[in-house]
């Protein structure tokens, strides 16, 4: 019992501490054209220690994306690997951050994305900025 009850507490007090878990919550997505629609978005996050994988769902009547990633921290800096499944693109995610607040930037051939998350006890916000077809999401989520 002594080594669950440590074991939770360490992974309670790595970088990604407090992400675990599933968030739900809505949000708008801005298109190239200028035009934006109000998205509905679901997050799970998988965390253990320095480690954390992620997948969230977004879509609107007539827009989806689903953004997977796996991450690592050492120290204050982030790496990692991403892929969106609808759109068959994948590549690096680097940045930095610690106690529930990163910025990294996610980036592949002809695609790069500046990538804001923010948490604070059961609220997140998403901030998504890209140089595509998909120019960014404002997401509030919350469990």
């Amino acid at each position: 019992m002594t080594a669950l009850a440590s074991t939770a507490g360490h992974a309670q007090s790595g970088p990604f501490a407090g992400m675990a878990g599933t968030w739900s919550g809505a949000g708008t997505v801005t298109l190239d054209d200028g035009s934006s629609e109000r998205i509905r978005c679901r997050a799970t996050y998988r965390v253990g220690g320095p480690k954390m994988t992620m997948s969230l769902t977004c879509a609107s009547d007539a827009y989806k994306f689903n953004l997977a990633a796996d991450v690592e921290a050492e120290g204050s800096a982030v790496s990692g690997s991403w892929s969106e499944s609808s759109r068959n693109v994948s590549g690096d995610l680097r940045g930095r951050g610690g106690g529930g607040n990163f910025q990294v930037v996610a980036s592949a051939p002809g695609f790069n994305a500046d990538i804001s998350m923010r948490t604070s006890g059961n609220k997140q916000s998403v901030t998504i900025r890209a140089d595509s077809q998909f120019r960014g999401a404002n997401i509030t989520l919350s469990k």
